[in-house]
């Protein structure tokens, strides 16, 4: 606790301040005037009526602040009590930078005010104003940017391909462009879901609104809810003051992506509910409700009726969700596309990784068709990758690819051949041989091999214990 004669010393320099503050800022501002709660006159320092041009300063005392200083506003401050920090008031033709403040008594009643003339030449704020405009042009930059990364990248043109499943599935996609109705997209992983997905908004009357896409696995379920429908200013301790915006309300007028909506809790899955049929969200610790216009596209890797049969997934939400449905081909169901595609994404990553363009040989297209692509598109385009870093020719062969996919030389699928199976172990095999390759691929980093994957960590691991492969703890 401060001693007694800290605390007399401290009082009396603060009242000593308080003496001085009024004559303080009459000598440094270029002006300075008082007026009671009627806003009348009560006194001006020196040097205001001479910069108001007044032949007898003695003359306007108890006069209405307007008769004086036509645009004042000090009567605004006084009857609000809400003071003016910064403003420039025009007097004739000059222009002067001024503050305005309440002034109150013991009790806060309004007995005042008082502004001051800060300078007397506006021009004197120019390297304020050019900081100001500096920091207005960033913001607009920044929005700039946040508003491209929200536009699509894809269009059907990038979905690659011209067997019949890829037709249909396009045409299907394109009739959904047209319609405002949920799109539930289904397939493996890696065959296109969100490529398909920005392909629809981007053909929609939605187009020049954002897309704004939310991959659910990727995200903690205790983030999900403000993630979706945003914070309320000081909703929590720590949370913005200003409060923070979800996905709804940034997608307003566009199309939110919900990718992997299979991994959705059932407790989120209520609420998502509620905002579909309602087309209303309420922020984390709020209690006002706020309209949103935003189409919904949805896709998942699970099989989803499965889920809602098991009772992981809410029947009524799959219902609200496929309105419109999209099937989703694996690579190994339209090979007759391999060649297309392939030549597509070799040229794309070519033109990512700064390589020359490379052609595929007869030899090396006949040699990937042999392969049952447990991964799909995505990892027909790491194996490609891969071959055109480890290759100088200006042709990839077959021999490049036989060092990154070994066991197909003999004509035949690895799994050709072998004893059949129910169609769960083909797939919970395919599954293993994907994982096993993308963690060979990442060089035994298992963060990597989920992100090549497209899945989270915790999924991936999951899928480890599952499978039975060492290392899944």
């Amino acid at each position: 606790m401060p001693s007694n004669s800290f605390a007399a010393e401290a009082e009396r320099i603060r009242q000593r301040v308080m003496d001085t503050l009024l004559g303080a800022f009459s000598e440094l501002s270029e002006g300075l005037l008082i007026v009671d709660r009627e806003a009348r006159i009560v006194w001006m320092n020196e040097q205001y009526p001479h910069h108001l041009q007044l032949p007898d300063p003695a003359a306007v005392i108890g006069k209405p602040v307007e008769e004086v200083i036509p645009n004042s506003q000090m009567r605004s401050v006084v009857t609000s009590g809400r003071p003016i920090m910064l403003d420039i008031m025009d007097f004739d033709s000059e222009s002067f930078v001024v503050m305005r403040l309440p002034v109150r008594d013991e009790s806060g009643e309004i007995i005042g005010g008082f502004g001051l003339v800060l300078f007397d030449d506006a021009r004197q704020l120019a390297p304020i104003m050019s900081r100001f405009q500096s920091l207005r042009h960033e913001l607009a930059d920044t929005r700039r940017k946040l508003d491209e990364a929200r536009r699509t990248k894809y269009s059907f043109a990038n979905f690659v391909g011209t067997s019949p499943g890829c037709l249909t599935v396009k045409d299907q996609a394109r009739r959904a462009a047209r319609s405002t109705a949920p799109v539930l997209i289904l397939g493996e992983t890696g065959t296109g879901k969100e490529l398909l997905a920005q392909a629809i908004h981007a053909a929609s009357p939605r187009a020049n609104s954002p897309f704004v896409a939310v991959n659910i696995a990727a995200i903690p379920e205790t983030l999900l809810e403000s993630e979706f429908f945003g914070v309320a200013p000081g909703a929590y301790t720590g949370a913005d003051r200003k409060g923070r915006s979800g996905k709804f309300e940034l997608a307003e007028g566009g199309t939110l992506f919900l990718d992997e909506i299979g991994d959705m809790s059932p407790a989120l899955q209520a609420k998502l509910l509620r905002a579909l049929q309602e087309k209303e969200i309420e922020p984390v610790g709020s209690n006002r409700l706020i309209s949103v216009d935003v189409r919904i596209i949805a896709a998942t890797s699970r099989r989803l009726q499965d889920e809602v049969d098991a009772g992981r997934f809410r029947a009524d939400l799959f219902y609200r969700l496929n309105v419109m449905t999209l099937q989703v081909p694996p690579l190994r169901d339209r090979l007759d596309d391999l060649p297309v595609i392939a030549e597509s994404l070799a040229d794309s990553v070519a033109r990512r990784l700064g390589e020359p363009p490379r052609s595929l040989a007869p030899d090396a297209l006949a040699y990937l068709a042999r392969h049952d692509w447990p991964g799909n598109v995505r990892e027909l385009a790491n194996v490609l990758e891969r071959a055109l870093l480890m290759s100088d020719a200006d042709s990839l062969e077959k021999q490049d690819f036989e060092r990154i996919l070994p066991g197909l030389a003999d004509g035949r699928s690895p799994r050709a051949g072998a004893t059949p199976k129910t169609l769960e172990e083909v797939h919970q095999a395919a599954e293993r041989e994907a994982i096993l390759a993308a963690i060979a691929a990442a060089a035994g980093n298992k963060a990597q091999a989920a992100r090549d994957l497209g899945i989270s960590r915790a999924s991936l691991y999951e899928k480890l214990s599952s499978l039975g492969i060492a290392g899944g703890q």
